[in-house]
Parts: C-alpha cells; structure tokens; sequence
C-alpha cells in the first residue's frame, strides 16, 4: 500500500453513452496528502499503487466519508455531498508527477495549476492533448460532439434550447474554480489550468492558456500563451501577445519578469527580464536586430535580441524617430537618453536602416 501520493482528488463528471469521461470537477483537489488520509482511502478503494482513477458508486462515497470524518473533516463533507450525485463519481490517485494517461488525470493536473497549488511548468502535462475529448460546453454541460444532435432535438422537443457556448478541449476556468481576489472581465478567455495570481486583471481581450498564468498583481490586456509566465506588478497593453511554447517559442521557455510593461499590440519571442519595457507595435522575436546605445546615443554594437533574453532593466524602442523631422528627431532622442538616465535603463534601439 502506498504510504504517500503525490496528489489525490475526489470527482464528479460527466461520460458520454459509451462510458469514456468527457471531464471531471474536482472541488478540493489535494497536493501531496496526508500518509493518514491515503492509507484510509486505500483501504476502501484496494488501492495499491501507482496512478489511477477508480470509478466509485454513491454507496462508495458515503463509505469513504464515514472513513475521513476523523482524519479530514473537509474531505469527508465533500463525500457526503458527492454521495448524493446522479452524475458519475471518480477518485483520483496520482503516485507521481508522471505522463498522463487518463481524462481524469489530465483534469486533476489542469485544477492543480487553477487552484495556485503548482505554477506554470511545475507539472508533466505530457500527453493531455489526447487524454482531452473535444466537446461542445453547453448551456447543460459537456455533450459528446457525437451525441450532439440529439440532445439539441430532445431539448427544442421539450420547449428548450440547447446553447453552444464553444467546441473545445478545454473548459474556461471559471466553471471549475475562481480564484480569490481577481477579477475576469470575460471568464470565456482564461482556461482551466491557468494559474492567476491575486491582485490579477484580466481585462475583456485579455487571454489566459493553460500552463500560463500571472504571479499577481498586474493588469492583462493582451494575450498569455501556454506556457508563459508573467511575473508580479507587469502589465500587458491591449492586443499585445506572448509567444508561446505552442505558437512558435518550441522549447523556449517565455517568461515575463517583474515590473514589465509590454505596449498596445507589442509581442515578445524572448524571455523579459525584470522592469523591461516593450514600446506599443513592437514584436521582437529572437532573431530582432537590436542596436545597443550608450548614455550619449552612440551606437554600441548591433546583437540578436535572444541574446538579450532574461535582461533586467531595458528599454526597446521600434524606430521611435521614423518619419520625424532632424529637430523632432533630436527632441525624442534627448527625451529617450533622459528617462534611460532616470529610470536607470539600458536603450535597445530597433532599426530598419
């Protein structure tokens, strides 16, 4: 029997006619749970090992209930209100921080990074995008894609509508867990396993994937992809984006650091260091020409921006003096040397000439 697993989680969900899960809500998923509480689960379940997710009846869940009362009093509660479902039940067991071979297990991981118990890139998500069926998230849940049709006619046939909000792998965040103390202008662009961080905004064009998130606070306005971290007090403009592990940043890991500001429709392909500014419309990716200046604008040397990557402190202009008069020129010039002077930034000057 094992003494110790590394998460544990009791479900309710939903499977479609054939029996396959099309996915599960964990109301309490548990990191690393107590030796006490695995041992009792074990005892009911025939437990011995490894990961899995065993199907349980209500009758099960009443059991197992009566089990934790003296071990966990917030578990047990959650079994006795799962012992009263018409949906099917499934409890959770992971040994390990191993690949995925299960819809269960893929969900228990996606609500682990939700509920802020693990940060982006601190779980093996190998081999979700099968384990995720893609279903239609209806006004009456998750409807195999299969069986669609049906439930629309039975549902007209009774006076109802059967409204479509997406086909997707993944749910919006929202209907599984809302983290305290942030606010989601529009709970449709964050999916479940997005970690946001207190103190988070996520205006209406923000966007939020799985396996990115916010360390909080910050306001987000643009778009977080999977795999991106933007760290505390940075803010991302409207339609700026964040290129990700699935969009073109392969084994790159991009990440934001503190006190960053990324400007209106900017992007990034590298890594930002700590209080990094992007001007608005600028997107550098790892293969931009950067021109280093010194305190005087006189050109430095002229790099690739990876090897920039993880900088602190710079400041990276698009050809700010473009299509300026001499004397314009000359005003922006002396404006940029000025707040490199008191902000106390290095100047990355892009040009195209």
């Amino acid at each position: 029997m094992t003494a110790t697993l590394f998460s544990l989680a009791f479900g309710v969900g939903t499977q479609n006619r054939q029996g396959d899960w099309l996915e599960v809500f964990y109301a309490q998923p548990l990191l690393n749970p107590a030796a006490e509480l695995v041992a009792a689960v074990s005892a009911k379940l025939g437990y011995s090992g490894g990961n899995q997710a065993i199907a349980i009846s209500t009758n099960q869940a009443g059991e197992l209930a009566n089990a934790l009362k003296s071990i966990d009093a917030a578990q047990a509660a959650l079994l006795t209100r799962l012992a009263e479902s018409t949906k099917p039940l499934v409890v959770t067991l992971l040994a390990e921080d191993a690949a995925l071979t299960s819809t269960p297990e893929a969900y228990l991981k996606l609500h682990l990074l939700s509920h802020r118990l693990v940060k982006p890139h601190g779980l093996s998500l190998a081999g979700i995008f099968p384990l995720l069926p893609n279903v239609a998230w209806t006004s009456q849940g998750a409807v195999d894609l299969g069986e669609l049709a049906e439930r629309q006619l039975e549902a007209r046939l009774k006076g109802e509508l059967l409204e479509v909000f997406s086909v997707d792998k993944f749910p919006k965040m929202t209907d599984y867990v809302v983290p305290a103390g942030v606010r989601i202008a529009d709970s449709a662009r964050v999916r479940l396993g997005a970690y946001i961080g207190e103190g988070t905004t996520v205006m209406h064009e923000g966007f939020v994937n799985f396996n990115a998130g916010t360390a909080g606070p910050g306001m987000i306005e643009g778009r977080v992809s999977a795999g991106v971290f933007v760290g505390k007090g940075s803010d991302l403009g409207g339609g700026c984006s964040t290129m990700g592990t699935l969009s073109g940043g392969g084994n790159i890991v991009i990440s934001v650091g503190e006190g960053c500001l990324i400007g209106a429709n900017a992007g990034i392909g590298i890594p930002l260091g700590d209080r990094n500014i992007v001007e608005a419309g600028l997107y550098i990716t790892a293969g931009t020409k950067v021109a280093l200046l010194d305190d005087q604008n006189a050109l430095v040397k002229v790099v690739k921006a990876r090897d920039l990557a993880g900088q602190p402190d710079l400041l990276v202009a698009d050809e700010p003096t473009s299509m300026l008069d001499v004397s314009i020129r000359m005003g922006v010039l002396e404006l940029l040397a000025r707040i490199k002077r008191d902000k106390n930034l290095a100047l990355l000057y892009i040009t195209h000439d």
